[in-house]
C-alpha cells in the first residue's frame, strides 16, 4: 500500500508517518519510482506507535520498543519481556514522574502569584 492508503487506514498524515520513517520506526519499501510501499502490518506498527507515544513514551525508545508489542486476538496491543524493556519502560516512568512534580511546583508558583495578584485588586 503507498503512503496515502496507510494515512487514510491509520488516520495519520503522511508528513507524521514520513517522520516515523525518519525516526527508525516504519520501514517501507521503496519502489524504482521514489514511492514508499507499505505492508498491512505497518497499519499495526502505526496504532502502536500512536499508544506508545501517547504513554510518553519518545521516538527513540518506541524505536527500541516497537518489536516487543503485538496485538492480541481481540486487537489490543500487548507488550513482550524483551531485553531491557522493563528498563526502559521504569526509566520512562521516573522521567515522567519528574515533569509532574516540576509541574506541580511551577502551578503552585502561578497559584501563590495569582492569589498575590487577586488580592491587591480586592
Amino acid at each position: 500500500m503507498r503512503i496515502g492508503d496507510l494515512a487514510h487506514e491509520t488516520g495519520v498524515s503522511r508528513r507524521l508517518l514520513r517522520y516515523y520513517e525518519e525516526q527508525g520506526l516504519l520501514r517501507p519499501v521503496r519502489l524504482p519510482n521514489g514511492y514508499r510501499e507499505y505492508h498491512e502490518s505497518d497499519v499495526a506498527a502505526v496504532r502502536h506507535i500512536r499508544t506508545l507515544l501517547a504513554a510518553g513514551l519518545p521516538t527513540a525508545v518506541i524505536a527500541r520498543l516497537l518489536d516487543c508489542v503485538h496485538d492480541d486476538e481481540g486487537g489490543r496491543m500487548v507488550p513482550v519481556a524483551c531485553p531491557g524493556m522493563i528498563t526502559h519502560l521504569r526509566q520512562e516512568r521516573r522521567r515522567i514522574t519528574a515533569t509532574i512534580e516540576r509541574l506541580q511546583t511551577s502551578q503552585q508558583h502561578l497559584d501563590t502569584m495569582l492569589a498575590s495578584v487577586r488580592e491587591q485588586h480586592v
